[in-house]
């Protein structure tokens, strides 16, 4: 009987301690041990939700931001400062510090550098069909971009966060949408492993409209998983898919990702990205770009770039860009584009645009469209980006490639084909911007290697300094091609 008794009053308490700490109860932490599930905050009541999982409930609940008000939430709670010893000042409407099953619940915050929820716990968290809305601008800048404040959605402290439907959508400067936080130190110019969070989003809608307020963003080391998302932005340095300062890994399977904004290519990778069966456009900017030793690989998608406006310091328009700004975002070394099968369509500039950098470009099967009257395939060269040296490797395999292939003077490309590929065009050094200004007059060091089967035909005089390949596999139609200032005998009609 004694037993008896004991279990029925624990169940109670139990029961009771969870009603608490899954509705709109104010709890005050203030441990500073940096345990798990802990949090450390300011003075003053604060929206907290505890460890006690609940079912979602049968009508929405509005999480909004009069539930709590604003607590600075530090990520390092030994310290109350990021990896790198800055200032975090973050704050929520709602913040989540323990394992925890959420549905059909509204999270809104309309106040500059507060988020709609923050899930800082190194334990599971699941939001299923949630409601996200997100105003209020911030002028935090790097704090935005590398750790995360002002965004709808911030997940870190080694969470595994997944977020299954619903919308997220903001409308304020430097509000990204979901935002995972892999804790790393996002030390200039170097890679992090992170803490283990990792966020997962599945067929949730998000739409972003104020500049620097990407849809999906990874810093720190973070892991970011998305399946079937509908992600639009609008805003100037706005990447539906976008990552920063200390990388991470991002992998993404079907769904549309569009932008419309100026600098907002559909993916900014400072980290290893991969997608597979997915849409992606961009209005005003780059396709793709890839910044110094990061990579992108793409599998059965659809690429289509405008890029009508130059943004920045940038000379070119291009659809994939792989560059080294030197500003300590990502770590100098060679940069990987790979794409195999799909699309890819160019309304302007040049396909592919290498510049202070290594770069290795891997195509397999893909149908690209050039739509620019320069026809420019590749260009490699020195456009005033310093620092690094302006190389690329392009390997074609079962591939038609059609254009110019530019590479100036002092930079260097590997060209090679094999399978059944093929190459209609000329390869030279002269090379002009977007004004119309000459970047450089004479070609560099470039290596052709035509692969067994493989049939370049000649559109212009070429300039190359090494060929491997049987020359009669070049149709010359009339065109000479030199190497290393000497002309190729034996070429084909």
């Amino acid at each position: 009987m004694k037993k008896l008794l004991s279990l029925i009053l624990t169940v109670c308490l139990l029961t009771l301690l969870a009603s608490c700490g899954s509705g709109n109860g104010q709890i005050n932490e203030d441990t500073g041990n940096g345990e798990s599930g802990k949090v450390t905050a300011e003075p003053g009541p604060e929206s907290v939700t505890s460890g006690a999982e609940t079912e979602p409930p049968e009508e929405t609940e509005d999480r909004s931001e009069d539930t709590g008000t604003e607590t600075d939430t530090p990520d390092n709670a030994e310290t109350g400062e990021n990896a790198d010893g800055t200032d975090t000042g973050y704050a929520a409407s709602e913040k989540i510090v323990f394992s925890t099953t959420q549905g059909a619940m509204i999270y809104n915050s309309s106040e500059p550098d507060k988020s709609a929820i923050i899930i800082d716990t190194d334990e599971k968290v699941t939001i299923t069909m949630p409601t996200v809305s997100k105003t209020g601008d911030s002028e935090g800048g790097d704090e935005c971009s590398f750790y995360g404040r002002n965004a709808a959605v911030l997940v870190m402290g080694g969470s595994d966060t997944m977020i299954i439907g619903g919308t997220v959508d903001t409308d304020a400067e430097g509000a990204n949408a979901v935002f995972c936080y892999g804790g790393g130190g996002n030390a200039p110019g170097e890679a992090s492993e992170g803490d283990g969070t990792t966020v997962t989003v599945t067929d949730t809608a998000i739409t972003t409209a104020g500049n620097g307020s990407g849809g999906i963003m990874t810093t720190g080391g973070g892991t970011m998983n998305a399946y079937n998302l509908n992600v639009k932005t609008r805003g100037n340095s706005s990447a539906p898919i976008r990552t920063d300062r200390g990388g991470g890994t991002v992998n993404v399977e079907g769904g549309t990702y569009s932008s419309s904004g100026l600098g907002s290519p559909a993916i900014y990778s400072t980290a290893a990205v991969s997608v597979r069966e997915a849409s992606l456009s961009s209005e005003q900017s780059e396709g793709i770009v890839i910044e110094g030793r990061n990579s992108v690989s793409l599998e059965d998608c659809e690429l289509s770039a405008k890029n009508t406006n130059r943004n920045g310091n940038a000379r070119f328009l291009d659809s994939v860009m792989i560059y080294q700004s030197m500003s300590g975002d990502a770590e100098t070394g060679k940069a990987v584009f790979s794409m195999k099968g799909g699309s890819i369509t160019s309304s302007s500039g040049h396909v592919f645009h290498v510049t202070n950098t290594e770069a290795e470009i891997s195509l397999e099967s893909v149908e690209i469209t050039n739509e620019d009257e320069s026809g420019v395939l590749i260009s490699v060269c020195d456009d005033g980006w310093s620092g690094a040296s302006n190389s690329a490797v392009l390997n074609a395999a079962d591939q038609e490639l059609k254009g110019a292939v530019l590479v100036g003077k002092g930079s260097s490309l590997e060209f090679t084909l094999s399978g059944e590929s093929s190459f209609e065009g000329f390869i030279g050094g002269e090379i002009s911007d977007a004004d119309g200004s000459k970047v450089s007059e004479e070609a560099g060091e470039v290596k052709v290697t035509l692969g067994e089967g493989c049939i370049w035909k000649l559109t212009a005089d070429s300039y190359i300094t090494k060929f491997e390949g049987r020359a009669s596999d070049i149709k010359a139609g009339g065109f000479k091609v030199f190497v290393d200032g000497e002309e190729l005998t034996g070429t084909g009609k």
